[in-house]
């Protein structure tokens, strides 16, 4: 069992970070929960928003195409979806697809997946795409790029900071054999809060999260589309400003349970810092827009007309439960104002939705 290895090498060696705990936690190639588990749907331990409703896919369809076209419809172009999970989104996006004859023969699949579970369920969906798969980025071949992240990046790694007695230490995992994994603190300050802004306002017991993780694959795409071209769309749950604030948690069947318990077992994931994020991608020459929050980008993409096109004709209870889907998508009290959405391009794309940049 993980948790009896990570004991093990605990006692032996040490606290590790939070960091390296989600990196085994999620990633253990025997037991690591996105390794094993299957788990998006209701049957799962969460819900994307592409299992919400095809709008979501369909309106980001468009957004691919027309970045596409406005960054004169390199053919070929490398479509990269990194955690596609069943491949619902991206079978939703090659469906539209249809309908833009030239940017479907321009698309090279890629999909960024390291559950095999996961891969069965995205061939069955995508064969016909001819989709290639990766365990990182960083295989992907060079080329102009369209890439779609939709709740990849908060399952990172990350690395906590407690500031204490004046000063950041670094927040660790220990095992202790009567009570199991427990937090704790490294004994002295850590070279680490170098990186954390400056002129911080904190108080004693504020946590600070850092994700290199998120800001290697952050600069990774942007570094791709400042060389080769292309659009990168991110949506995940974040916040727009850099600040001290504790989101780690775990999920599993639908419920929050402790972050510690029963490693491997749970979905682990923290809130993307979309502040960091966008200073990452221009740091590595490419131009940033937004973030704005999930409702405001699908709804100036037109999801309300869209859902009442679909609309017509369908019986009462279907169009009941559309606009129950939208307003799980775009509600400020849902998932409309919590999830957040970034663009990175290269020059010259203006990208639908994220407003003035």
């Amino acid at each position: 069992m993980l948790a009896e290895r990570l004991a093990e090498h605990i006692t032996r060696s040490g606290p590790i970070t939070v960091a390296d705990y989600m990196t085994a936690a999620l990633g253990d190639p025997d037991h690591g929960y996105y390794r094993t588990a299957d788990p998006v749907g209701a049957t799962g331990d969460f819900t994307t928003a592409p299992e919400i409703s095809q709008l979501f896919g369909e309106l980001i369809a468009a957004w691919l195409i027309d970045c596409w076209e406005q960054g004169g419809r390199p053919c070929p172009v490398n479509l990269v979806e990194l955690g596609p999970g069943r491949g619902t989104l991206m079978a939703d996006i090659m469906r539209v697809g249809r309908h833009a004859p030239d940017w479907l023969k321009a698309v090279q699949l890629h999909l960024v997946e390291i559950n095999p579970r996961l891969r069965r369920a995205q061939a069955e969906r995508l064969s016909a795409h001819a989709p290639q798969w990766h365990e990182s980025l960083s295989t992907v071949p060079e080329g102009p790029v369209l890439l779609v992240a939709n709740e990849f990046l908060d399952a990172l790694p990350i690395r906590q900071f407690v500031f204490w007695n004046g000063a950041w230490r670094e927040r660790m995992v220990d095992w202790m054999s009567d009570g199991g994994f427990q937090f704790a603190l490294s004994a002295g300050p850590s070279a680490l809060s170098l990186l954390l802004p400056a002129n911080l306002p904190v108080t004693q017991g504020d946590v600070y999260e850092l994700s290199p993780a998120v800001i290697a694959v952050g600069a990774e795409i942007a570094q791709r589309i400042a060389r080769h071209g292309g659009a990168a769309l991110i949506v995940d749950y974040g916040r727009t400003v850099s600040a001290a604030v504790e989101t780690l948690q775990a999920v599993r069947a639908h419920r929050m349970v402790k972050v510690l318990d029963d490693p491997g077992l749970s979905d682990l994931s923290a809130h993307v810092d979309f502040d960091l994020l966008g200073r990452v991608a221009r740091e590595a020459g490419a131009i940033v827009a937004g973030p704005v929050s999930q409702g405001a980008f699908l709804g100036s993409l037109g999801i309300g007309l869209r859902a009442e096109r679909v609309k017509r004709g369908q019986p009462i209870d279907a169009a009941a439960a559309l606009d129950q889907a939208v307003a799980r998508l775009t509600d400020p009290a849902a998932m409309g104002q919590l999830f957040k959405v970034l663009a990175v391009t290269s020059p010259g794309i203006a990208p639908a939705g994220l407003g003035q940049f």
